[in-house]
């Protein structure tokens, strides 16, 4: 007889392949919560769905280990069990979805996660005379140096000659915020606020000017919002 974790997992693949019929997507299903990890390690993705209760590891504690890896990837978890949402917040769960699966509200998930992946924008940049391009989703914050500006990104940083004036008005609706007359920063990477500093991803703590500080509450709370669904 099943557990019913492989249940579930079966159950899932059917429905992922019946929804991504006409996309070119892999689909990879685990049994053991420490292959996932392995296999993670060697080739990101995109999507990771994880039941809550598993043998071996439960789903709290490998998705922790998964955001340690990346801070991109999407973490939805499937459970029976709606208290466990609020551990949920630690390791920056896009959603739950009960046990079984309605095929609806995981349609939902692909349709979110693949407008997300599509709508990264590129930003050109040139950096000791060649041109570079760097996706949006990928830059932590910028900082002015004098006639330089520092480009912060999860992949590493670039210094190119510029004025970071320009890059917010290129990037105001892209989810940036200039929270100092220096800093001009991502919102999906703020992970919290303390005091007069935002704390970004890599715990990189930023100074906000007295003067931006309501402001930069508002401009998280409407980001927020209107990721959310």
């Amino acid at each position: 007889m099943r557990r019913r974790s492989e249940i579930y997992r079966i159950e899932l693949k059917t429905l992922l392949d019946k929804l991504l019929i006409n996309d070119d997507y892999d689909i990879d299903t685990f049994a053991d919560g420490r292959i996932l990890i392995e296999s993670f390690s060697s080739s990101p993705y995109d999507l990771v769905f994880l039941d809550i209760e598993m043998p071996s590891i439960d789903g709290i504690t490998l998705a922790k280990k998964i955001r340690t890896a990346s801070e991109n990837v999407f973490i939805v978890f499937l459970t029976g069990h709606i208290e466990y949402a609020l551990e949920g917040y630690e390791v920056n769960a896009l959603r739950y979805l009960t046990k079984p699966v309605d095929i609806n509200k995981l349609r939902e998930v692909l349709k979110y996660v693949q407008e997300k992946r599509g709508n990264s924008r590129q930003l050109i940049i040139k950096e000791d005379g060649a041109e570079i391009l760097i996706d949006t989703d990928d830059v932590v914050y910028m900082e002015s140096m004098d006639q330089n500006v520092r480009i912060v990104t999860s992949k590493g940083e670039h210094v190119i000659r510029h004025n970071i004036g320009d890059f917010e008005e290129k990037l105001k609706n892209d989810g940036f915020f200039r929270i100092h007359r220096g800093y001009l920063i991502s919102l999906s990477k703020v992970k919290k606020l303390v005091k007069n500093d935002v704390i970004m991803e890599g715990d990189i703590s930023l100074p906000v000017s007295r003067s931006n500080q309501k402001a930069l509450k508002e401009a998280l709370y409407t980001f927020v919002e209107g990721s959310a669904f």
